[in-house]
């Protein structure tokens, strides 16, 4: 399996938003217009203080504060639009990621079953869908937002001091420098932790689904051993990812926050000297306080995304999966009513999980039509197995079986 998330994978997870484009449109203007307004209010907040407090006038708070009223109603109403269209598009392409890739592996040769456990293949078709619905539902909507917030704030902050935001261009290196390098083992620790969950859902599986066996040869306390150990090593790589995630989100918000300390003292320095007034650092404090906000919820929301990464790869690896039993190219028709002559001849084949042995060496066995046959041989002698080649569940290592010549 893939250890990066390669352009390939991108790809083909944004073949599953293509189709929704309108919905993406008014996502992304909801997305764009809630952040405009939040920065904009921020410009009512400088008026309220310079004209209404320090100024002492009544008539302009009061204007102020209606206009601020007035965006806070409007950024409600584009809040309730974003939140409602981007969980849409989350849960539709939830949808049709799962029926895609169950319309895949539903059509794969039963070799694909026996060499990847079912229950791991249930796991992502439910617990990873869910975590990419989560992320293009929630976490993708919170990122553009933060990030729409950290370009449109580092843009007021310039308009309103520029010597100031030198600060910010200053410490933007120390903040993005821990969110690469710890991303990268997030990624990382999120695929071998999905993988690890995924472990965990196959043995339960396979546990129940032969709990006859496991009963009759006493093999419960082995199996609750063996599952034990299972659980344990998901908590341990969970609690690598949480740790890592956490001394990710702690580094970035120190540093961000000591920016902003930074900036409010030499802010307060000018006002003293009368070169900005008391609304512009405010206004400056807001917009800095916003853009540390940003970044601090877009270090948190790409752990996220780093997690949905690996669950994704875990995704596009089914959907990507290849059957290997083919129909020709020029398949011959069977005549109008077949008589059912079957003819088998230097037949071998071994399962896909067990290479090295033959569970049919160079049988050879012809049956005219109307002809009973029975098959008879003791357990794993390969009556079964004939079956299933008869109806091409597999193909032959070696020989040919021949329906009406």
């Amino acid at each position: 399996m893939p250890n990066r998330f390669s352009s390939s994978v991108l790809l083909g997870a944004l073949q599953f938003l293509v189709p929704y484009k309108k919905q993406i449109v008014w996502a992304s203007i909801a997305l764009v217009f809630t952040a405009g307004l939040s920065l904009a209010l921020v410009q009512f907040v400088r008026i309220i203080v310079d004209q209404g407090f320090v100024a002492s006038s009544a008539s302009s708070l009061s204007q102020a504060v209606v206009g601020f009223m007035i965006i806070a109603v409007l950024q409600a109403l584009g809040t309730f639009a974003r939140h409602y269209w981007v969980s849409w598009l989350g849960e539709r392409v939830t949808a049709d990621l799962r029926q895609a890739v169950y319309s895949h592996i539903i059509g794969l040769h039963p070799g694909y079953f026996e060499a990847n456990l079912s229950g791991e293949i249930q796991s992502r078709i439910t617990a990873d869908t869910t975590l990419i619905q989560s992320v293009i539902g929630s976490s993708v909507s919170v990122a553009l937002r933060n990030l729409l917030i950290l370009i449109g704030g580092t843009i007021f902050l310039f308009i309103t001091n520029p010597r100031l935001t030198s600060v910010v261009l200053i410490c933007i290196p120390l903040v993005v420098g821990p969110i690469m390098i710890f991303g990268r083992r997030v990624r990382r620790l999120s695929r071998s932790s999905q993988d690890k969950i995924a472990n965990v859902g196959a043995y339960v599986g396979e546990s129940i689904q032969q709990i006859k066996t496991v009963q009759a040869y006493n093999h419960q306390d082995y199996d609750r051993s063996e599952f034990s150990d299972h659980v344990e090593s998901a908590f341990t790589v969970a609690i690598s990812r949480i740790k890592t995630n956490a001394i990710l989100i702690t580094v970035v918000m120190t540093l961000v926050f000591a920016a902003v300390a930074t900036m409010i003292w030499v802010g307060g320095q000018d006002v003293i000297n009368g070169v900005m007034s008391a609304g512009e650092l405010t206004a400056f404090i807001v917009y800095a306080v916003m853009v540390a906000m940003a970044v601090a919820a877009i270090s948190g929301v790409i752990a996220e995304l780093q997690r949905a990464a690996g669950a994704l790869e875990r995704l596009m690896d089914l959907l990507h999966a290849e059957n290997e039993i083919r129909a020709p190219s020029t398949p011959a028709h069977l005549p109008h009513k077949p008589s059912g002559a079957l003819r088998i001849e230097q037949l071998s084949f071994a399962y896909p999980s067990r290479r090295g042995t033959l569970a049919l060496d160079n049988v050879t066995l012809e049956i005219e039509p109307g002809e009973n046959v029975a098959l008879v041989g003791p357990s794993g002698a390969g009556k079964s197995t004939l079956f299933d080649m008869i109806l091409r569940f597999y193909d032959p290592g070696s020989g040919c079986i021949a329906l009406e010549g």
